[in-house]
C-alpha cells in the first residue's frame, strides 16, 4: 500500500504539539501551545471542539476521566465533559523555563520536561508525576525537553534535548519510575535536525519530527535510521499514531513558536496525516 499524505481539516495552530489519540473515546486531541488552546476532533477532523486556558500548554497525556495537561507551571487534570480543569501539582521549576513535552508511561504515571524561555543554558529538566500527585525530577541540564516515549513494554524511555540534536534512551523501571543510565542513541542532527516530538510503533520502531529537516524519521530500538519521509509543511512538531486501527501517523506543525521559528507557508500550522505505513500504533497510557 502506497503511502498517502494529507491535510487534516482543522486550523492552524501558531505553535501545534502533543496530538494524542483517545482510544476511549475515538478522538484526536492536539494543542496550540503559546495561545493556551486544547482542540480536538474525529479521526478525520470533523466535530471540532475547543478550550482555552489561561497558560500555555506544555503537552498532554490521558488520563482516567479525561487527560492530564502539563501548564506552564504544573500539572492540571481536565474533564472533558465538564471543561472543568484542576490543579494537581506544582512544580519547584527553575526562572525562565515552562513545561513542554510529555508523556504518560504503561504503568499510569505522567512525565513531562521543561524548556528554557530566556537565554539560559542547560536550566530545564524531566519530571515525573506519580499516581498520588507527587512529583520527581529524573533529569537536568537540559535546554529544550523534547521525543518523550516509552517502548511497547515501557521498559525503555527515549529523550531528547532538542538543543544538542541527540535523542537518548534510558532503561525504566515501570515499577518505581526511575531512570537508568543513559544511552545516546541517535544524533539527530546527522539528519538534518535536532528532535522534536516522537512516537512508537507496535513493532518497537522510533518515530522523531525532524523539525527542521521537515520530515518525519523512522528509527529502530537501537538508532539505526529506516526511513525519513519528507512532508509538506515546514516544521513538523510531534507525530502520533491514531485513527480507529491506530494506523493513521499525526503530525503537528508549528506556524510561529513565539521564538525562532516561523513559517510563512499559508497551510503552516495544520496537522498532516499519513497513511499506508507498514505497522500501526499502539495505545497511549493513562495517568491514574
Amino acid at each position: 500500500m502506497p503511502i498517502e499524505i494529507d491535510l487534516l481539516d482543522v486550523g492552524v495552530a501558531g505553535l501545534g504539539e502533543s496530538p494524542l489519540w483517545d482510544h476511549r473515546s475515538a478522538r484526536l486531541w492536539w494543542v496550540d501551545s503559546t495561545a493556551g488552546r486544547l482542540h480536538s476532533s474525529n479521526a478525520e477532523g470533523g466535530d471540532q471542539a475547543e478550550w482555552t486556558f489561561d497558560h500555555t500548554i506544555g503537552s498532554i497525556g490521558l488520563a482516567e476521566g479525561g487527560l492530564i495537561v502539563a501548564l506552564a507551571d504544573g500539572f492540571y487534570r481536565f474533564a472533558a465533559e465538564s471543561g472543568q480543569i484542576e490543579r494537581v501539582a506544582s512544580l519547584d521549576m527553575a526562572p525562565e523555563t515552562r513545561l513542554n513535552d510529555g508523556k504518560a508511561d504503561r504503568a499510569g504515571r505522567f512525565l513531562a520536561a521543561s524548556m528554557r524561555t530566556g537565554e539560559a543554558i542547560g536550566t530545564a529538566a524531566l519530571f515525573r508525576l506519580d499516581a498520588d500527585g507527587t512529583t520527581a525530577c529524573l533529569e537536568t541540564g537540559i535546554g529544550i525537553g523534547n521525543a518523550i516515549c516509552f517502548s511497547p513494554t515501557g521498559d525503555a524511555l527515549y529523550f531528547a534535548d532538542s538543543l544538542d540534536g541527540m535523542l537518548r534512551r534510558y532503561p525504566y523501571d515501570q515499577v518505581s519510575g526511575k531512570v537508568g543510565q543513559r544511552q545516546d542513541l541517535v544524533d539527530c542532527r546527522e539528519h538534518g535536525s535536532g528532535a522534536d516530538g516522537a512516537t512508537v510503533d507496535a513493532e518497537g520502531r522510533i518515530w522523531v519530527a525532524l523539525v527542521l529537516a521537515q520530515a518525519v524519521g523512522c528509527y529502530t530500538p537501537d538508532g539505526k535510521l529506516l526511513r525519513s519521509i519528507p512532508v509538506p509543511l515546514p516544521y513538523p512538531s510531534c507525530p502520533a499514531f491514531g485513527g480507529p486501527n491506530l494506523d493513521i501517523l499525526y503530525l503537528t506543525s508549528i506556524a510561529n513558536s513565539g521564538h525562532r521559528i516561523v513559517a510563512d507557508h499559508p497551510d503552516a500550522g495544520r496537522i498532516t496525516a499519513i497513511r499506508g505505513l507498514d505497522v500501526p500504533g499502539i495505545a497511549e497510557g493513562i495517568y491514574r
